[in-house]
């Protein structure tokens, strides 16, 4: 696959002031001109004014910039324009939601990997000398990577067919007509397009080392700020992903996960189709309502949607 990861997302909210400072909490580091860097994927979230929470952006990293003449070419098939600047970038946008997709030639980075966390089990003794690493650790949690965004879009089979017969993402899994899991990446899906009556963004997704960090990192989140909470500890089916879901000022979720399905060969994984009232999650509480139709939906179709 010519595509290799997902670089980073633009995030649109009313009051970025406002929401910035969730995002230092939740472990990114905020740069000297207001971009956010996770610990191995660098710069990986900017936040911007706009009149209701959006995905603005998403960036995708190409190893050869030849392919983004062929993607170029499919869009235009589509009727989709894009502007392509030679030998480094090619820009597109949804049709369904406007969101802008940059495909962009850069070098695969060196991710340095992190030494499995020795969990016990029957039979097999991997820490045997003393306490779990996930109780001893004092540091804060730092996600390593930005793993996916899910955009909400009132036409799910224009946004899958702009990200996956335009630029080149493969469909990992389906919802049918509700949507689809595709990827740029070996992660099981680096977004997830979802049928919603207007286009906005669901969540952001940040992955940590092990569960032992979803836990530690979502508890210091919800210290003295219990309105965050909205769904977790649990872990998904489609994915497999350990979860926990938060909710930054202006209404965006964002999730801490760990341990998702990785698609290193494509001939051997078969993409399935899911129903999308019974697939997301293989273990822990329900989904909340509010998951599934954010509280603010009424004011995101209305226009009448403000920071909080």
């Amino acid at each position: 696959m010519s595509l290799h990861r997902l670089s980073s997302v633009t995030i649109g909210v009313p009051d970025p002031a406002a929401t910035a400072p969730y995002y230092a909490e939740l472990g990114l580091r905020r740069e000297a001109d207001g971009w956010f860097a996770t610990r191995d994927g660098g710069r990986q979230l900017r936040i911007v004014p706009a009149p209701t929470r959006r995905l603005v952006e998403m960036r995708v990293g190409v190893d050869d910039p030849g392919d983004l003449d062929a993607a170029a070419a499919r869009l235009g098939r589509m009727g989709v324009a894009a502007v392509r600047v030679p030998g480094e970038r090619l820009t597109g946008a949804d049709p369904a939601t406007r969101a802008r997709a940059v495909l962009q030639g850069e070098p695969r980075p060196a991710v340095p990997a992190a030494p499995p966390t020795p969990y016990n089990g029957p039979g097999r003794e991997e820490r045997t000398a003393g306490r779990a690493p996930g109780v001893l650790r004092a540091h804060p949690v730092r996600p390593s990577k930005l793993g996916h965004a899910v955009l909400g879009t009132p036409e799910p089979p224009v946004t899958a067919a702009f990200f996956g017969d335009g630029l080149g993402f493969k469909v990992s899994d389906s919802l049918g007509d509700a949507g689809a899991f595709l990827r740029c990446s070996t992660d099981h899906h680096n977004i997830l397009v979802l049928a919603a009556p207007v286009p906005f963004l669901h969540h952001t997704s940040w992955q940590v080392d092990d569960v032992d960090d979803i836990g530690r990192g979502a508890m210091a989140m919800l210290e003295g700020h219990p309105e965050r909470h909205v769904w977790g500890f649990g872990r998904h089916h489609i994915g497999s992903n350990f979860f926990w879901y938060l909710k930054d000022p202006a209404g965006n979720f964002t999730e801490y996960y760990s341990d998702m399905d990785c698609i290193v060969d494509d001939q051997l994984w078969d993409p399935e189709v899911f129903d999308v009232n019974e697939s997301f999650f293989s273990w822990g509480q329900p989904p909340p309502p509010s998951w599934i139709a954010p509280e603010d939906l009424a004011a995101l179709m209305t226009g009448t949607h403000t920071a909080r």
